[in-house]
């Protein structure tokens, strides 16, 4: 709990800017109406909330399936065990991670907007349930994100491992996230970009029903690719340094607690 909570506060708050960029990338008022580069820091204080508990959410949740479930660097189910521990681990995290996300989103393209008056008016517009929108969206992301970065990043330590005779040091942890992340960030940027329309969209409308395939069908017809993959650029240097930060500090952190 203590080893994801302390990296997930860290890269988040570390590379908040980059993340603000990337959704007024994704946003359909466009770059410029979306704040540009001023207020690059609205939101922030949904994230330093949510960070925490969110990542140490997803740990605990990995690191116990994984305990329970076949594993081990000579298993050929070890990728597999990986896949459906960061899937859960997801499933959970995201409980929290959405409500954090809506607000924060909905910061960073109204940055004239203070965090707490955006919770209240959602809130009192659309309930809790307007907190949750995008919560199928979100889960629908980060899935094909973990199944793609943790059990790459887990292979990709045990060959460092086997290749120098002992097991990595968190810095090549670090390294072997940063390269995970950014290959996953990559292959799910349309999802991304989906979930934020869903996020963003007036309550009423037919992006704000939570529906990933027909945001992705619209998304498709009006930008074609290059709307598909909005803010790629951001998103893989923001998630390759995020792999980078959290995957390293979790595993420094754990190494010395434990």
């Amino acid at each position: 709990l203590k080893a994801g909570g302390v990296a997930g506060v860290c890269v988040d708050l570390i590379l908040f800017p980059l993340d603000t960029v990337k959704t007024r990338l994704q946003s359909p008022q466009g770059f410029r109406k979306a704040g540009g580069f001023r207020g690059i820091y609205a939101g922030v204080p949904s994230t330093a909330i949510g960070s925490f508990p969110n990542a140490a959410a997803f740990f605990i949740t990995y690191e116990n399936v994984k305990s329970v479930l076949p594993h081990g660097s000579s298993s050929y189910l070890s990728p597999a065990t990986h896949m459906v521990a960061a899937s859960l681990g997801e499933v959970v995290a995201c409980l929290i991670r959405v409500p954090s996300e809506v607000v924060k989103q909905r910061a960073q393209v109204s940055p004239s907007s203070s965090t707490l008056r955006i919770l209240s008016h959602t809130l009192y517009h659309e309930g809790i349930q307007g907190l949750y929108r995008g919560y199928k969206s979100t889960v629908l992301r980060e899935i094909p994100f973990s199944l793609v970065q943790f059990p790459l990043w887990e292979s990709l330590k045990d060959l460092w491992s086997w290749k120098q005779g002992h097991v990595v040091d968190s810095w090549q942890s670090a390294v072997c996230g940063a390269f995970a992340g950014g290959f996953a960030a990559a292959v799910t940027t349309p999802l991304d970009v989906a979930k934020t329309r869903i996020m963003l969209a007036k309550a009423g409308s037919s992006h704000a029903s939570g529906n990933v395939l027909p945001a992705l069908g619209d998304i498709w017809r009006t930008q074609g690719l290059s709307g598909l993959f909005a803010g790629v650029v951001p998103r893989m240097a923001g998630i390759s340094l995020g792999g980078f930060i959290f995957l390293g500090t979790y595993e420094k952190t754990r190494q010395l607690l434990l």
